[in-house]
């Protein structure tokens, strides 16, 4: 095992001496003695064998060794720091970790704004953040597998919040043969057509929203794939509308015009993977989360 002979004070001392510019604004910074800042120099040239100061007038300069080694010193004293943060943070009861599991019709605009607000809170809490398509929400929550969820419950084994309502619509290139038909279409006319759906991720209790019996169906594991394939021609689907509105102004969609069904909704809840074990991490983001869906509501 590794036994470094160089101490985080020794370190320190180099950095306040590049950031002061002398020893003797160092020592004060340091609230020590300029003889210990000093001597932390030189005993850290003797360690390593090298000059890292050199004394220009009444300047401390570091020289190129000393560049790279002062670098390199802010991220040790940095990770340090941030180590004992974590120790005092997991001593209150902060998560160190958070699963976060959220179905991917869940805007991602949304969803990276709550994470940003989230960041400076976190106290160095990390966020494992995966993504999961109707069922694969209720096969996390039944694992035990995440912290938190978003997505969509068809069971009442699982409690939570209603979070936002995700609006689908049916659309396809307006290339596409359908659009020619010209008229109100019906379940019929889209028999004999390709539909692109968003597959499923979970495993136990399916989910089948948007799923018609056509002859003709292309799976895809994600809602970018599916309007990806739908923009380029390739069948019609049902898809998030806050993805789609833009390809639809720029006309690279074209809602079908059905007499029935054009759209459907689907809600997605939040839920706690344990709410009476849930940490304060994990409560801090949840209601970040909740505020920015409601923020979002409102304008």
């Amino acid at each position: 095992m590794f036994n470094p002979r160089i101490s985080l004070d020794q370190w320190r001392s180099l950095n306040a001496v590049v950031e002061t510019g002398s020893y003797a604004q160092a020592a004060a910074a340091l609230n020590r003695s300029q003889s210990s800042v000093s001597y932390h120099i030189a005993r850290l040239q003797e360690l390593l064998g090298i000059e890292v100061f050199r004394i220009v007038g009444r300047k401390a300069q570091l020289t190129e060794q000393g560049k790279i080694l002062y670098r390199r010193s802010t991220q040790l004293l940095r990770d340090a720091e941030q180590l004992e943060q974590l120790g005092r943070t997991l001593e209150q009861g902060w998560e160190s970790e958070i699963n976060l599991v959220v179905d991917s019709a869940f805007p991602p605009a949304l969803l990276m704004q709550a994470l940003r607000q989230f960041e400076p809170q976190s106290r160095g809490t990390r966020v494992q953040l995966a993504e999961v398509v109707l069922s694969g929400a209720e096969d996390a929550l039944a694992e035990g597998s995440a912290d938190l969820v978003i997505g969509v419950i068809t069971t009442s084994e699982f409690l939570g919040d209603p979070l936002i309502t995700i609006d689908f619509q049916a659309v396809a290139h307006p290339a596409h043969e359908l659009h020619q038909l010209q008229r109100p279409l019906t379940s019929k006319d889209l028999e004999n057509h390709m539909q692109v759906i968003i597959r499923d991720s979970g495993y136990t209790n399916k989910i089948d929203f948007g799923w018609m019996q056509t002859h003709h169906q292309w799976s895809v594991s994600s809602v970018d794939t599916a309007v990806t394939a739908i923009s380029n021609g390739l069948g019609f689907a049902w898809l998030p509308h806050h993805v789609i509105s833009d390809y639809i102004d720029n006309e690279n969609l074209k809602p079908l015009p059905l007499n029935v069904g054009q759209e459907y909704r689907v809600s997605l809840q939040l839920f706690y993977g344990d709410s009476e074990r849930a940490g304060p991490a994990t409560r801090c983001l949840a209601e970040i989360i909740k505020a920015v869906v409601s923020s979002s509501e409102q304008e």
